[in-house]
């Protein structure tokens, strides 16, 4: 008789104590741009998150170097495609800090109007976008249509609908067109007047209120940890804000009018609601420079610069309050046409290291709705 040998075979044997890696992305519809998570589960518990970067890399800071102080202008502006004007002002006015250049009245108040409505259209994207993520359509139709009505005015002013290179070191490109102080403040009443409509559809709605609520808690402790800024920080009850805080621009004079905007729950409920506010606080804030401007006398908008610009040898940091936070430029100069060292601090860079903090311990049902909180772009990330 032939022996035979017996086998035993076990599956699944340790299933029960594995954890699953997952990957989200780095193509996902719920990530602002080419951002990937890898996550580690226990069943449907997150036990670890680590964003991966880099994807969309492009190197601006290394290419700053090869180009002069006007062309860096259009490099800087595009990191962060929701609020490029904003992008473009922090390095004019890190190289007018260089030259110890005073800028013309009329145009600081220009460059805060423009800044103010570039947060609008900022915001406006966010307020209809995250909606979208937990299923809701219909706010992103009405964010659109708000969108529009700033957006033809900006473009009617730069030429451009997305980035504006409006901005000049000295100044801005040119003046008004004629007729456009009163259009723009016809578009700000209209965005004014239905922006009522997120209060009600978003914030109204029992659903959304229930998968943000208490979901995704960032602590103030954690805000200063990771240094996070903007909206986020503030709703966690970090109560700073560049314009108020460390005045730049006109934002000196419009004290009465800017309200900084916080909240202490530090939820995704309360960063929605840090970022509806300060939507609203932004477009009253455009009316007063649109009332300030009305007052200037006429006159230039920009200072006459020679045929090559040079910055004197030297080292400053220009930081501004983004729409999404802090941004910065650390502009090193060995006085040569070209920044020696153009070294970008972004808002978003700095926000989204706090998953690592935030997703450990959450669901995986609540991912989408703290990632899409965080109010990111990705090539904010990587610039």
């Amino acid at each position: 008789m032939t022996p035979t040998t017996e086998t035993t075979v076990g599956i699944g044997g340790a299933a029960e104590s594995t954890d699953m890696v997952l990957n989200i992305g780095p193509q996902h519809p719920s990530t602002h741009g080419v951002l990937r998570l890898r996550l580690v589960l226990d069943g449907e518990r997150i036990q670890h998150a680590e964003p991966v970067i880099g994807y969309m890399h492009r190197g601006a800071e290394k290419l700053f170097e090869a180009r002069d102080y006007r062309q860096i202008i259009m490099l800087a502006n595009r990191h962060d495609w929701l609020s490029a004007f904003s992008n473009e002002l922090g390095v004019v006015l890190a190289v007018e800090r260089m030259l110890g250049m005073e800028v013309p009245e009329r145009a600081v108040w220009l460059r805060t109007l423009l800044a103010e409505l570039n947060r609008v259209l900022n915001h406006l994207m966010f307020l209809g976008s995250y909606p979208l993520e937990l299923g809701g359509i219909t706010p992103m139709f009405h964010a659109f249509r708000e969108r529009e009505e700033l957006q033809n005015v900006m473009e009617e002013i730069s030429g451009g609908r997305m980035h504006y290179m409006f901005n000049r070191v000295g100044g801005l490109k040119e003046d008004l067109p004629a007729g456009w102080p009163s259009r723009a403040r016809e578009a700000v009443a209209a965005v004014r007047s239905r922006m009522g409509v997120f209060d009600d559809l978003v914030l109204g709605n029992e659903i959304f209120r229930g998968r943000t609520r208490g979901v995704g808690v960032l602590s103030a402790e954690a805000v200063h940890a990771y240094g996070v800024s903007g909206p986020i920080a503030r709703a966690s009850g970090v109560d700073f804000d560049l314009r108020r805080d460390e005045p730049y621009l006109a934002y000196g004079e419009l004290t009465d009018t800017l309200r900084v905007v916080t909240r202490q729950e530090g939820d995704c409920l309360a960063r929605f609601e840090c970022l509806l506010e300060q939507t609203h606080n932004a477009l009253d804030l455009a009316d007063a420079c649109l009332d300030r401007l009305a007052d200037l006398p006429p006159g230039p908008v920009n200072q006459r610069l020679p045929k090559v610009l040079k910055a004197p040898e030297g080292h400053t940091y220009a930081w501004t309050e983004n729409p999404l936070g802090i941004n910065g430029y650390y502009l090193v100069s060995k006085g040569e046409k070209t920044p020696y060292r153009l070294k970008l601090r972004s808002a978003s860079y700095n926000n989204i290291q706090a998953l690592t903090e935030l997703l450990p311990g959450t669901l995986v049902a609540d991912m989408v709705a703290i990632l899409g909180s965080l109010f990111f772009v990705v090539g904010d990330i990587d610039k």
